[in-house]
């Protein structure tokens, strides 16, 4: 199931999760109306203006006379870790939760930078005797400050992107060198013409470094980044073994989906497989 329309039914939500259904109805209607918010919502004017204005704060609405449209965003617009945090935080953690599961005690696996990568991280923290390879600041700062579990970190070394990666030729060499059996991939965008991609052409090539570093590639994205497509293509969708996402995928997606690629896991649902590759 998608998630759940706007509707007169809404009346008790969180700030954040009734800013996620605005975000999501913009997006999927092309822009709203304050009137029809607060009728749908049943909460006050006043109430649906700062949920607009925390949106366009954080740069995913464009606040119009009366209403919101989606911001058009260039492809090299690259978010920063902070404003990406706040979006979509119920799926990043069905997400990363689901992703876990994955895992067992003593493998090696690689987080790549992103959010939900941060909040997978956070899922492993009781998974003993890890060794994590990661680009990423905020990831290895998870397991830093953790409770050690026998968990081995290897940081790569590069140039910071907004959001918190390292990327570059210094990234890309200890990659080269490496080996794991799991990587954990965050994405700026998913398509089908134009594969996995990202603002930020350094970080393209160091996703490139670290999916041919692993015997099996796991995508960790939610909804929202299917059918986006940033500056750089990095890898195409047959590249990825698994990608696990959350239950706003759309009916039509979810069909189509297992047929570009081998495993499609929908968290907190029953797993669509095409096959178990």
């Amino acid at each position: 199931m998608g998630r759940a329309p706007l509707s007169d039914n809404n009346q008790n939500l969180l700030a954040e999760q009734r800013r996620a259904m605005i975000l999501d109805e913009v997006r999927r209607r092309g822009g709203v109306r304050v009137n029809e918010l607060t009728r749908r919502l049943k909460v006050s004017d006043m109430t649906v203006r700062r949920d607009l204005d925390a949106l366009a704060r954080q740069g995913m609405v464009e606040k119009v006379h009366g209403g919101a449209v989606p911001v058009v965003e260039a492809s090299t617009h690259e978010p920063g870790f902070e404003a990406k945090s706040a979006l979509e935080t119920s799926a990043k953690e069905e997400i990363a939760r689901a992703a876990a599961r994955l895992v067992v005690p003593g493998a090696a696996i690689a987080l790549s930078g992103g959010t939900t990568t941060y909040a997978l991280a956070r899922q492993l923290l009781e998974v003993p005797g890890l060794t994590v390879v990661t680009n990423s600041v905020q990831v290895a700062d998870v397991f830093h400050t953790a409770q050690d579990m026998g968990t081995t970190v290897v940081l790569t070394g590069g140039v910071r992107t907004p959001s918190d990666a390292l990327v570059g030729p210094v990234a890309d060499q200890a990659i080269r060198t490496l080996h794991f059996d799991l990587l954990f991939l965050g994405v700026h965008g998913v398509s089908v013409a134009a594969g996995l991609s990202t603002p930020n052409l350094a970080e393209a090539e160091t996703n490139r470094q670290l999916m041919r570093a692993a015997r099996q590639v796991v995508v960790v994205a939610d909804h929202t980044k299917w059918g986006t497509v940033g500056l750089s293509s990095f890898a195409p969708l047959t590249a990825v073994d698994v990608w696990v996402t959350d239950s706003g995928m759309g009916p039509e997606d979810r069909t189509r989906i297992p047929e570009l690629l081998p495993r499609l896991v929908i968290a907190g649902e029953t797993e669509a497989t095409a096959a178990d590759g």
